[in-house]
């Protein structure tokens, strides 16, 4: 299998590849030098990336469903941009906030009828 001029095989040489988006379902990556390579988006559905080298990679977005991963090394790995995290820790504290100022809200009318 050829993508992107690179050819897909068990022990290839992918360090630094730009694989943004492919189509790699069921890709016989066994011990591939996958370092430092752009995974982003690809589906990796199936793919055999036993024993492969992926420190550095990044694989934000990419579909691992059911890809082995037994032995790689993932060290290092790209899995989520910061940015994303960090924008969804803070929309899930102004969600908080929100709900936090309607139970203030609604406690605060409980205890008007209480005083009553």
């Amino acid at each position: 299998m050829n993508i992107n001029g690179y050819e897909i095989k068990p022990f290839a040489n992918l360090q630094g590849a730009n694989l943004w988006g492919a189509n790699l379902q069921g890709a016989n990556l066994r011990v591939a030098n996958l370092q430092g390579a752009n995974l982003e988006g690809a589906d990796l559905w199936s793919a055999n990336l036993q024993g492969a080298k992926l420190r550095g990679a990044d694989l934000r977005y990419a579909n691992l469903q059911g890809a082995n991963l037994e032995g790689a090394n993932v060290t290092g790995t790209i899995l989520e941009k910061k940015e994303v995290l960090q924008d969804d820790k803070d929309l899930k504290i102004k969600e908080l906030e929100e709900e936090n100022e309607k139970l203030k809200s609604t406690l605060k009318s409980l205890k008007a009828l209480l005083d009553t």
